[in-house]
């Protein structure tokens, strides 16, 4: 298939194969009369890029993935490299999760103290109201 068919496929433009392409993680097969040409694996490899960075893997990340589905592993993920940016990506969510906790629970107490605060205690979140009159 040429470039505009695997953009289509993968849900992606012809600008961005060309740029994968450029970063080693696309082939960059020509046909005879100079056209990029794609396969069906090619198609998996972008599938596997875009599925990681939706998960929030930046583009070198996902090297590992691409050299292990190239390497013959049906998942692209059961390699050694693969499973390492596995375990890194882990710790950096499992750091994030912390820091956002602590934040929470900061805003939380904040809240608490300002709630405290207000002269006769806090305010009704919503008043139900029928026909414009409160009920």
């Amino acid at each position: 298939m040429r470039i505009g068919e695997l953009a289509e496929r993968a849900g992606t433009t012809t600008r961005t194969l060309r740029y994968y392409e450029s970063r080693g993680l696309l082939p960059a097969r020509r046909a005879v009369n100079g056209y990029r040409t794609y396969d069906e694996d090619d198609l998996r490899l972008l599938q596997q890029i875009r599925t990681l960075q939706d998960f929030g893997f930046d583009l070198e990340e996902t090297r590992p993935f691409v050299e292990c589905l190239r390497a013959g592993h049906p998942a692209g993920d059961s390699c050694p490299a693969s499973i390492a940016v596995y375990r890194s990506k882990l710790g950096e969510l499992d750091a994030l999760i912390e820091q956002l906790q602590s934040v929470r629970a900061q805003v939380g107490a904040q809240l608490a103290r300002a709630e405290a605060e207000l002269p006769g205690g806090p305010e009704p979140l919503c008043e139900l109201t029928y026909g414009g009159e409160p009920e």
